[in-house]
């Protein structure tokens, strides 16, 4: 799939849900199988970001970048530090629903 079916819509309900962090990661520009994916991407999730910081979420709870399947290092790099990133934050404002908190849960049982 290409990240730019990644509908602003859906970023903010997963905040709405109570999600305390949202990275989308798409193609290199110009490496798009779609050709100009990721670029509509990234305008749009350009104004997204404009938006959450409108409505009081911390902007860097929401990420956009590229990489390609080759870059395995970059990619668990980017995971980890935006995990960091989130996990400093803390929990987002907006209270979780409860199939959120269960999913959680259930994931750092195991």
């Amino acid at each position: 799939m290409c990240s730019s079916r990644v509908e602003p819509t859906f970023v903010l309900q997963a905040f709405n849900n109570g999600i305390d962090g949202v990275l989308i990661i798409g193609c290199h520009m110009g490496d798009c199988h779609y050709m100009k994916g990721f670029e509509y991407t990234q305008v749009r999730m350009d104004h997204l970001k404009n938006l959450i910081k409108y409505l009081g979420i911390e902007a860097d709870r929401f990420e956009l970048h590229s990489i390609s399947a080759s870059e395995g290092k970059q990619f668990s790099e980017l995971i980890i530090d935006f995990t960091k990133t989130i996990i400093e934050f803390g929990e987002s404002k907006i209270p979780k629903k409860p199939g959120i908190i269960e999913l959680e849960y259930n994931c750092k049982k195991k």
